[in-house]
């Protein structure tokens, strides 16, 4: 189990702005020193679609599985020893699907689209994690679709087309999505945290469209924000960041991340192969804080979470 009985802390509220990968691992490490229910989750939701008749969120679903310790830590998505019948039947029939889904994530994912006959995302989500016995509240960043458009050589392509159908090969030219409406308590949950924590997960599409929604950016500034840096020796812990940053002119670095945050970032974390790059960004944001940031282990997520959550604790 990766949940203690005694927390360290209690009373303590903190919110996370969340993708699903890197960022689920921070959370493993923050729920063992913090009361889960003290720790709102803020999760992208520009990938978000339909795959084979349900509704896929597949950050969200990864955030809600790392809080109910069922996630497959092999891949960050899906459910722990899972089940693939249905994946390898409609296989064998010639009905093949875009995304590798096992059989109990598939119930969670038919779940919630039948929720959302009635209830929006948000709504349908407190539904699931309640009924998972998550205490942490879940927050997606909208209750409206969300659409994105990488623009490469080969032509204008959806997210899932880019990174599963092609690899992420093609070489990225641009970045589009829309901007959408914030989920009803989500600009509250940042100005009444007494830590707004970014966690390392792909600056432009998992933290940029939670950001480039209306009144966020405000919150932030009247928020304390730490931020880690998703780049650890200019590349990507996981994810196609690289890419993405570079399509949008940032350098693909640490620094490159902080020129994104700086509007409104009190501090900033990077891993020790970046220690050259602190006085740079101390330009940019005065408190930059050097540690090890690659996390392999519940000993190394522990030890950042300390490191993130020293300054109010």
């Amino acid at each position: 189990m990766l949940r203690e009985i005694k927390y360290e802390w209690d009373d303590t509220m903190i919110t996370i702005l969340s993708g699903g990968t890197g960022t689920p691992k921070l959370i493993q490490g923050i729920t063992q020193i913090l009361n889960p229910e003290e720790i709102n989750v803020i999760v992208n939701t520009l990938e978000n679609s339909y795959f084979s008749g349900v509704y896929v969120a597949a950050d969200i679903d990864t955030v809600m599985y790392t809080l109910a310790g069922l996630i497959n830590e092999e891949t960050w998505y899906g459910i722990e020893g899972d089940t693939f019948i249905t994946h390898e039947t409609l296989k064998e029939i010639k009905c093949p699907e875009t995304l590798r889904i096992g059989d109990r994530d598939r119930a969670t994912k038919i779940q919630k689209t039948l929720l959302m006959e009635k209830y929006p995302l948000s709504k349908a989500i407190d539904i699931q994690r309640t009924a998972m016995g998550i205490e942490s509240r879940i927050i997606p960043m909208s209750n409206h679709d969300s659409h994105i458009n990488i623009v490469t050589d080969e032509g204008d392509m959806e997210f899932h087309e880019f990174l599963i159908e092609r690899s992420g090969k093609p070489e990225v030219l641009d970045i589009q999505y829309n901007t959408v409406e914030a989920s009803p308590g989500l600009i509250e949950s940042i100005e009444e945290a007494d830590m707004v924590v970014i966690g390392p997960s792909n600056p432009v599409t998992s933290i940029g469209p939670i950001i480039s929604m209306d009144g966020v950016v405000d919150a932030l500034k009247k928020a304390h924000v730490t931020a880690v840096s998703p780049i650890i020796g200019g590349s990507p812990v996981s994810g196609p960041a690289a890419k993405f940053m570079g399509a949008l002119g940032y350098e693909v670095s640490c620094y490159g991340v902080a020129s994104l945050y700086c509007e409104f970032l009190d501090r900033f974390i990077i891993d020790v192969e970046d220690v050259n790059y602190k006085e740079e960004i101390e330009r940019l944001i005065s408190d930059v804080v050097v540690t090890k940031t690659n996390m392999r282990n519940i000993g190394d997520k522990v030890m950042l979470a300390r490191s993130i959550l020293g300054e109010i604790l």
